[in-house]
């Protein structure tokens, strides 16, 4: 019997469960972070919200550093090549500290033309957001190693392990973070050099996993390149996907400091949603990727429809939870009224878009493990650049406010949700072999 026979809801949910609780633990510690800067003012609070943004090119860049990785050491792992799966991983890493490391030098010079340009001509919040910046990105290469172990890791069926580094390093720094801002006096540069610490000790526990598997740590030419190509189309994927949330969090500011704001904690709970979702795309890349490594193209497609299954309870049930707390939620991260009146402008675009997410998102593990990254990166593009992005300026150019932002993010997921159903109906996704036939 293969790594990958007998695919079934048990199988999925043994790697999806860890996975979400990994998922889950990030966007929570940006959470507790945004409450306890929340409780600063509504200028930290706006700072937070534009440094976070822009950080979360790391986050994203990081992320697809880890489906590309998962899907390449996946079909390796399928194949009954453990090592070359871990090897991998060893690459992946190499390519996680180049990436980190420029991004860590660039925001040192790049923190204050780009905060202020977010701004839109708000001084003081331009200032608060690129001193936060400025320190947050020095963890940018413990981040990117995070995610190159988190990739290799699923890839070879390990799910439990990177569950455990996540939950500690985070709840170290979940605890440090209201005391490095209140009782230590850092203000809202307490927030950034606790999510520091915390990058910095989760890249340890995982480097630390990988010298143990005793393969070659050194650079290698071919599979490096291999990397690289591979998760070129996805880093392109990644970038449309920053350029549309940076410019929503710029036209939110446009709206002032109160949308800004509001427009923060909405996106933060956006994001933990769409994390936790992720979960059964994680367990999707994994099991399509190794299915498909061991040649089984039946498995794929069942586990394809499966996890789409899935996902569409997932986002209904979220849905319904956020809609639960339509006037609580606010009011955990804020007790400014202007910032909790404008949450509730985005609030029903926030319920309604959910159960549409879970099958995006779903659909995403698939055709990413499957290694469909080309069709990936061109519909982003298209529903990115072409309904996104005109959306939300227009919704500044006839003055809608934050509601016209969110709204611009429904039809994002709508057309993602349409291009993802029809591509996964067909059968050009669904090739077999240890290593995906149109990649190195």
């Amino acid at each position: 019997m293969t790594p990958v026979a007998g695919v079934s809801s048990g199988r999925i949910a043994g790697l999806a469960l860890p996975a979400l609780v990994v998922l889950a633990a990030e966007p929570l510690y940006l959470l507790v972070d945004t409450a306890v800067v929340g409780h600063l003012g509504r200028t930290q609070l706006a700072a937070l919200a534009l440094g976070g943004g822009v950080m979360g090119l790391a986050t994203w860049l990081g992320t697809v550093l880890a489906y590309g990785t998962t899907g390449r050491s996946a079909r390796r792992f399928g194949a009954g090549e453990r090592a070359a799966a871990v090897g991998e991983g060893i690459q992946a890493s190499w390519v996680a500290v180049g990436l980190g490391l420029v991004m860590a030098l660039a925001a040192q010079v790049a923190a204050v033309p780009l905060t202020r340009a977010l701004a839109g001509g708000d001084g003081e919040v331009a200032r608060a957001a690129a001193d936060w910046l400025r320190i947050a990105a020095i963890g940018a290469p413990g981040l990117m190693l995070v995610m190159a172990g988190h990739g290799w890791m699923r890839g070879v069926q390990d799910a439990r392990r990177p569950m455990w580094y996540v939950l500690g390093a985070n709840a170290f720094s979940a605890v440090l973070c209201p005391l490095l801002v209140y009782p230590a006096g850092l203000g809202l540069s307490g927030s950034a050099i606790a999510n520091v610490i915390a990058q910095t000790l989760g890249a340890a526990l995982f480097v630390r996993a990988l010298v143990a598997e005793r393969v070659p740590l050194a650079p290698h030419a071919a599979t490096l390149r291999g990397q690289l190509v591979v998760n070129r189309d996805l880093l392109v994927r990644g970038a449309a996907f920053q350029a549309c949330f940076l410019s929503a969090a710029a036209v939110a500011a446009r709206f002032g400091a109160a949308a800004l704001g509001a427009h923060q904690i909405a996106l933060q709970l956006w994001m933990f949603c769409a994390l936790a979702l992720d979960a059964v795309a994680i367990a999707a890349q994994s099991l399509v990727g190794a299915t498909l490594g061991a040649g089984d193209t039946e498995a794929a497609r069942h586990t394809a429809w499966r996890v789409t299954r899935v996902g569409a309870l997932g986002g209904v049930a979220f849905g319904l939870a956020i809609a639960a707390g339509t006037y609580a939620l606010p009011r955990l991260f804020t007790s400014d009224p202007a910032v909790q009146g404008q949450a509730l402008v985005a609030w029903p675009w926030f319920v309604a878009m959910q159960p549409l997410a879970g099958v995006v998102f779903a659909l995403d593990g698939v055709l990413i493990g499957a290694g469909d990254v080309r069709f990936m990166r061109d519909l982003t593009l298209v529903a990115g650049l072409g309904f996104f992005l005109p959306s939300i300026w227009l919704a500044y150019a006839l003055d809608l406010g934050l509601g016209g932002v969110w709204a611009g993010l429904t039809i994002f997921i709508v057309v993602r949700l349409v291009g993802m159903v029809v591509r996964v109906r067909g059968h050009r996704w669904a090739a077999s072999g240890a290593v995906h036939p149109r990649r190195p």
